[in-house]
């Protein structure tokens, strides 16, 4: 048994399994990819990566395994998919997810191309350790009852990054109680009575078809959870610079692929790094605004309630399409703006499953305080457009009849 000092968890305790795993080049590679990728633009002790949580991720994992009732091999695998659940990201995170998505069609944790080639050293771990890659895959994809713990509304991923962003910005929203939540995860048979494998009395639960649930008397837990999202969602993830700087990334990125030779499968295995040089020398009118933090200013930032409904489900084309009307009726270069639609607002923890009066029943079912919420996070989506602070008002006029935007709003200022 190693043990590893964390800055949230204490100690955590790798088993030899995740010892070995832990040495591998994917795993090692984590090392390199900061978890708040441009949000440490704004927050500059955000320097934390994505091995650490990790290793997080893993820690609440085995916590909550204890509590489950599992065979040995059931959570063995388990304790690996949750170790291993962040390898399949791309360089800046889920800042360059739609970017591999469109050109491979996988997200992240969509790694069975990586954890099932015999030729890579997780795989050749894994199996020798006497687990099923395949399986290990299925379970960060989020598959099956005990994949949700991985990858679900319940997950000990979301439940580490919160309290290790809020740590590590010095935000105090992202506070919930870990240790609650793991230890009052449970286990629901088909029957939906709520009851456990792992509780005296009740009939074995099969984990494959079961549903993750928090345990009768666990709403306000499972509010915690929602509310820290929230929060953290206004003052952390979805920060104006951090989104701005995020969108520079993102077509910068798309211009490097297009201007380069490299294909998608060598960019997503990039390390942070090495994508911001490679950015600087290929695309440097956007590369090394990045690097310098002389960020594009905002020339359109409306609320939901001012952009029609066709604008608001734009999708990547028609961004794009949007970008080049605006460029050209200013007389800038395409790269110069840039149109940031993000998705519709929600939240995925709504939907979570918490036991009352002994029936599992959705959250949102349970909780008057989600409804709130949800319209918070309404208020709180934005549209925007962003260009060099010298064009700020030019395009902005051209962005609002292009988009069909009904206010007025914007602003130089980032």
């Amino acid at each position: 048994m190693k043990a590893i000092k964390d800055s949230v968890h204490g100690h955590v305790r790798l088993g030899d399994l995740a010892a070995e795993l832990v040495d591998t080049p994917a795993f090692q590679r984590l090392r390199h990819i900061k978890q708040l990728s441009t949000v440490r633009l704004v927050y500059p002790s955000a320097n934390h990566t994505r091995f650490e949580h990790s290793l997080g991720v893993y820690h609440l994992a085995r916590g909550a395994i204890d509590g489950l009732g599992l065979d040995d091999d059931t959570a063995d695998h388990v304790r690996a998919a949750a170790l291993l659940h962040d390898v399949g990201h791309g360089p800046y995170g889920h800042q360059t997810e739609g970017i591999i998505r469109r050109a491979t069609g996988r997200d992240h944790d969509d790694i069975a191309w990586l954890l099932t080639d015999a030729d890579r050293e997780v795989c050749q771990v894994l199996e020798r350790n006497g687990l099923d890659p395949e399986r290990v895959a299925s379970l960060i994809a989020g598959e099956g009852g005990l994949g949700a713990l991985v990858s679900g509304e319940l997950d000990v991923d979301r439940m580490d990054y919160l309290v290790r962003d809020a740590h590590h910005t010095g935000v105090p929203y992202g506070t919930v109680d870990t240790g609650r939540l793991v230890n009052e995860l449970r286990l629901a048979g088909d029957d939906r009575s709520g009851r456990s494998g792992g509780t005296a009395g009740s009939p074995p639960v099969d984990p494959e078809n079961a549903e993750l649930v928090l345990a009768e008397g666990n709403v306000p837990t499972a509010e915690s959870l929602l509310v820290a999202r929230s929060l953290m969602n206004a003052v952390v993830y979805r920060h104006h610079v951090s989104r701005v700087a995020g969108a520079m990334l993102e077509r910068a990125c798309e211009r490097y692929l297009d201007r380069t030779d490299t294909d998608a499968t060598d960019f997503r295995r990039m390390a942070d790094h090495d994508l911001l040089v490679a950015l600087r020398e290929e695309v440097p009118a956007l590369g090394e605004r990045i690097e310098r933090r002389d960020l594009y200013k905002r020339a359109v930032w409306v609320g939901l309630e001012d952009v029609p409904a066709g604008t608001v489900d734009a999708g990547h084309g028609e961004e794009r399409a949007a970008e080049r009307e605006i460029a050209a009726a200013v007389g800038l270069d395409r790269d110069a703006v840039v149109v940031d639609v993000p998705s519709r607002p929600g939240l995925k923890e709504s939907g979570s499953t918490v036991v009352v009066d002994g029936v599992p029943q959705r959250l949102e079912d349970a909780s008057e305080l989600v409804a709130g919420l949800r319209s918070a996070e309404r208020r709180r989506w934005t549209l925007g457009v962003y260009c060099p602070a010298e064009h700020v008002d030019a395009v902005g006029e051209a962005a609002r009849d292009a988009l069909g935007l009904r206010g007025a709003g914007g602003g130089a200022r980032t």
